[in-house]
């Protein structure tokens, strides 16, 4: 297998796997009723801010009418509160409820185990050039798909 090859194999799996283990932990954890879309809106909107509903999903990469529904469900499961601005009452702003901010830290949490884990293999060295390997393959990503 060419160095091409197993490069895109790794990071295929790598991405299929996180995904994979990010769903697990969430189905069995405490916000078993969320699902990973719904996290990563949750995780988007941040806690102790107000988002604008254009900006959560222009930075989602979504549709407005995606998010509508997102936000509509986690409205409905208690996460999420959505208000009208009072200067502009066509700017839709959401944020995070007690219980969004909890499930934010949970999954804020897992992702932080998950570097643990993956770093305590590495000396200092190997992590510096894990490090810069990232790094490369983000910009590479960024530049030639314009994130």
């Amino acid at each position: 297998m060419s160095n091409h090859e197993t490069v895109n194999e790794i990071l295929v799996r790598l991405f299929a796997d996180v995904l994979d283990i990010e769903e697990k932990c969430l189905k069995i954890g405490e916000f078993s009723d969320l699902s990973i879309s719904e996290m990563h809106v949750i995780d988007n909107i941040g806690v102790n801010r107000e988002r604008t509903m254009s900006d959560t999903a222009k930075d989602l990469r979504i549709t407005s009418g995606t998010l509508t529904t997102a936000v509509d469900n986690l409205i409905k499961k208690g996460y999420v509160a959505r208000e009208r601005s009072v200067e502009d009452r066509r700017v839709v702003k959401i944020k995070l409820t007690e219980k969004g901010t909890a499930a934010y830290y949970s999954h804020e949490d897992f992702h932080k185990d998950l570097v643990i884990s993956a770093l305590q293999q590495l000396d200092s060295k190997e992590e510096e050039l894990l490090i810069k390997v990232l790094t490369n393959i983000d910009i590479f990503f960024h530049n030639k798909y314009k994130f």
